[in-house]
């Protein structure tokens, strides 16, 4: 059986080399027009842009089609979407899937609501792949993601919570607090996949001690961590430096935000899944 990984773009990957991979992009919309999260999309103008921006912005989850489209082509699909409590990507992938396997029974598409954003989907990502190019069965694969990600977490620390307010994410008084004398805002993404404000420290060495300390009380010891920044390379950088003092082989990566976790988190954003 020949397998692809699906993922809408919430999770930062864009592409894979080793395995059969799509991305499904999100968009974002403002009165100046619509930005489609794909790797074209030059983020660095649309953060600049949305800073100028007046007015309702919003985003968009990928329609059924979009969802049908990345889904053909091979036998097992599995398909990881931004949490539903955020987005409606997961309900039109599950409607993707039921629509595709009414005409095509033999198919087989696991569609899995990550509850989370961003780098937590790229550890269920990576733990698919690592399946895939190992030769696991489909329903091996399907139960060991779903078993894993039960093990693995996101924080984020935001400097701007502009957009999550203008969204109705977040309670516009605990937005105005980011970004006011050195306030930054770090929380998690809960178990029913919300935003979960937990601390709201001062200055940028309180805000890494901040989400190491939620990291370990998390029951981080050392596995893999993916830090997503928005423009905001040394922080990041900071927070992989603090966690390898501890745990010097511990497997961290860093990336940029694509379009989508760019917008929530805005500039200056971090966006860490690791495993608990």
């Amino acid at each position: 059986m020949n397998f692809k990984i699906i993922a809408d773009s919430s999770s930062n990957v864009l592409s894979l080399t080793d395995v059969a991979f799509a991305s499904v992009p999100l968009k974002i919309n403002t009165a100046n027009g619509e930005y489609v999260d794909t790797p074209e999309l030059n983020v660095e103008a649309m953060v600049a842009d949305l800073r100028t921006v007046k007015g309702r912005t919003y985003t968009s989850c990928p329609n059924v089609q979009e969802w049908q489209d990345a889904m053909r082509g091979s036998e097992g699909v599995f398909a990881v979407t931004i949490t539903s409590g955020l987005s409606g990507s997961y309900s039109t992938a599950v409607q993707a899937k039921n629509d595709l396997i009414a005409d095509l029974p033999e198919k087989k598409i696991a569609v899995i609501d990550s509850l989370s954003a961003g780098p937590e989907l790229q550890l269920l990502i990576e733990c698919m792949r690592d399946d895939v190019l190992a030769g696991k069965e489909f329903e091996e694969i399907e139960e060991h993601v779903r078993a894993y990600q039960k093990n693995t977490h996101l924080i984020f620390a935001l400097e701007s919570m502009t957009n999550l307010a203008r969204n109705g994410r977040v309670n516009p008084l605990v937005a105005k607090l980011a970004g006011v004398l050195g306030i930054r805002v770090v929380g998690v993404a809960s178990e029913k996949g919300t935003l979960e404000v937990l601390h709201k420290p001062r200055g940028q060495e309180k805000t890494i001690k901040t989400i190491f300390d939620v990291m370990t009380e998390k029951g981080y010891n050392g596995g893999k961590v993916r830090i997503a920044h928005c423009f905001n390379e040394a922080s990041a950088k900071q927070l992989e430096a603090r966690i390898k003092a501890t745990f010097p082989h511990a497997d961290v990566e860093l990336s940029l935000t694509t379009a989508l976790c760019s917008y929530y988190a805005e500039e200056g954003g971090l966006m860490i899944g690791f495993e608990g």
